[in-house]
């Protein structure tokens, strides 16, 4: 065997078992978190649905708020890989680059009915955990800022980019919320069709 086929038969590099088992858990507690809302998500309740003993969970975590704040941080991660893919097909024109990081927000992974029930539960601790808030404040700042780099490529003056980028991610949370809400009352293409009619009221 030649050294180019060793390579490439040779498996790729795997997660150690604790990272399995500490994703598993993280996985266990955004369906709990989906299901029950945070009222009803428990160490024991997350054990019972990843079918291991509460005594793992506080192996990997301190807790129910830092199994909470890594089950936050992962769906944020799916979410910002959703984008990222978007924008990769997208190509290199501006415009084409920020249509399809505002319109993946109306098609699968994240117009989904079981993420929107997780972050209903992530907004309800906002008030009362300072972490979760702190987690909230930087994700949104971490949207607002992608668009509003997105917005300057295609021509907005910057007097204008700060806000145009607030309205525009506004208008981007809202349809996201009304569709998975309630999908049988505009589909993700015509949601798509509002934002870019609105993205183009913003660069024209």
């Amino acid at each position: 065997m030649t050294n180019s086929a060793a390579s490439a038969s040779a498996p790729g590099p795997r997660r150690s078992e604790p990272d399995v088992r500490r994703q598993s858990l993280i996985h266990a507690t955004t369906r709990v978190l989906a299901r029950e809302g945070a009222a009803g998500t428990s160490v024991r309740m997350i054990a019972r649905e990843a079918q291991v003993s509460p005594g793992l969970i506080t192996h990997y975590f301190t807790g129910i708020d830092a199994l909470i704040a890594a089950a936050y941080a992962d769906i944020d991660a799916t979410v910002t890989a959703a984008m990222d893919g978007a924008l990769a097909a997208a190509g290199t024109d501006p415009r084409a680059r920020l249509d399809a990081f505002v319109t993946a927000s109306f098609a699968p992974p994240i117009a989904d009915r079981a993420l929107l029930a997780t972050w209903i539960a992530f907004w309800s601790l906002v008030t009362a955990h300072t972490d979760i808030a702190r987690q909230h404040d930087d994700q949104y700042a971490a949207f607002r800022a992608r668009l509003t780099d997105l917005l300057a490529d295609c021509g907005v003056a910057p007097a204008r980019l700060r806000l145009a980028a607030i309205a525009l991610a506004a208008l981007v949370d809202g349809l996201w919320l009304e569709l998975c809400l309630s999908p049988g009352c505009f589909s993700g293409e015509e949601a798509s069709r509002i934002a870019r009619d609105q993205i183009d009221s913003l660069i024209s």
